[in-house]
């Protein structure tokens, strides 16, 4: 059976504060541990690493991996796609995730896969959307000529 147990990261923060405060105050581990309710090795490592980085380490470090984009990155990247693709030397303005990614590596130097690409824009709360079924540069006197003319030339006789 595969549960996962969730932590309760505020809590554990709040034993850390607490912790460190009675480090601060002169009171010995083992103490420190009783009164926190944890292993004494979990208040040795409070200790090196308030000694480490100071006041405020008991605060949590965020989880995961930090993002590759910054924010500033972000909002470049915002303007970019308002610009529209042409704007950015693409043939056509139809934003695929390559050319996103494209244009992501071209402003901030950061290479996304086009499946990386599809979960940031919906950060960014842009959604796919699809073409008009009809080109804007459709020539329909040239399509009704080709189907009078070329059409049945080129169909099998019955």
């Amino acid at each position: 059976m595969n549960t996962q147990i969730k932590r309760d990261l505020e809590g554990m923060e709040h034993r850390r504060q607490q912790g460190m405060r009675l480090l601060a105050q002169g009171l010995s581990q083992a103490e420190v541990a009783r009164r926190c309710g944890v292993s004494r090795v979990s208040v040795w490592r409070w200790e090196q690493r308030r000694r480490r980085v100071g006041p405020g380490a008991w605060k949590r470090r965020p989880l995961g991996r930090p993002p590759k984009l910054k924010a500033a990155d972000l909002q470049r990247l915002e303007k970019a796609l308002l610009q529209g693709a042409q704007a950015h030397g693409f043939p056509n303005d139809l934003w695929t995730l390559r050319r996103v990614a494209e244009v992501i590596r071209r402003q901030s130097g950061v290479r996304l896969h086009p499946g990386h690409v599809w979960r940031l824009l919906g950060r960014l709360g842009w959604s796919l959307q699809r073409p008009a079924a009809r080109a804007r540069q459709r020539d329909e006197a040239a399509i009704a000529r080709w189907k009078k003319h070329t059409w049945p030339a080129l169909k099998k006789k019955p």
